[in-house]
């Protein structure tokens, strides 16, 4: 499968790459017709660089952001985007800030948790969200959820790929869109035309990345 591999590099920053395999996956939410590789841009520093400078363009004048909470092996990418905002710049909010950079713990029941050591970088604090993939928003609506049970206040939401323009009323600011994946779609569980049309599924899938079935 892994010879399937097609580099799609970023209209934003041809440094910025991603690679796509077509095929027929499973998420926890959804069947899709790609498998989204980021592994290079959540491991290599340079592509986390890149990423976060372009990520930041969008928070630079006009966001207060205290803590960035890191989801789906993004905190790389997180911690570089901190370092972004709180350049020295007059034009930006958080110039000189201590921007926070931390990631949910996982509970036994699969529950996202933040222990209270951390939780006062969340309460009443300005928080941006940043995750790996957004398909079908059911992450964003996750994270959203959990970050409203510790009183944090949402400033933003980024990621490295997303299938969806906003969440309510909060813009997803993103790397990759399906617009550079020709023909992508995400179909429910229950409603997957690759299913009703006999073909195998190659591989379940998730944020670490797929295991071939």
């Amino acid at each position: 499968m892994e010879n399937r591999v097609i580099e799609i590099k970023s209209q934003k920053n041809k440094k910025i790459k991603i690679g796509i395999i077509p095929g027929h996956f499973a998420t926890n939410h959804s069947h899709v017709n790609y498998f989204i590789d980021m592994t290079t841009v959540k491991t290599h520093h340079i592509a986390a660089k890149e990423t976060a400078r372009e990520l930041a363009k969008a928070y630079i004048s006009n966001c207060n952001i205290d803590t960035i909470i890191c989801f789906e092996g993004t905190e790389i990418i997180g911690a570089f985007l901190a370092r972004e905002l709180a350049k020295p710049d007059h034009s930006s909010m958080n110039s000189g800030k201590d921007i926070c950079v931390i990631t949910p713990e996982i509970n036994m029941n699969g529950q996202m948790i933040f222990r209270d050591n951390i939780q006062r970088d969340i309460f009443n604090k300005h928080v941006l969200l940043l995750i790996s993939s957004a398909s079908t928003g059911k992450t964003i609506k996750r994270s959203v959820e959990i970050l409203k049970y510790y009183n944090g206040k949402l400033a933003g939401i980024s990621s490295i790929f997303s299938a969806i323009d906003a969440f309510g009323d909060i813009p997803v600011n993103t790397i990759f869109t399906s617009d550079d994946i020709n023909g992508y779609k995400t179909m429910p569980l229950s409603d997957c035309e690759l299913c009703h049309a006999g073909q195998k599924v190659d591989a379940i899938v998730n944020s670490f990345g797929y295991s071939k079935i």
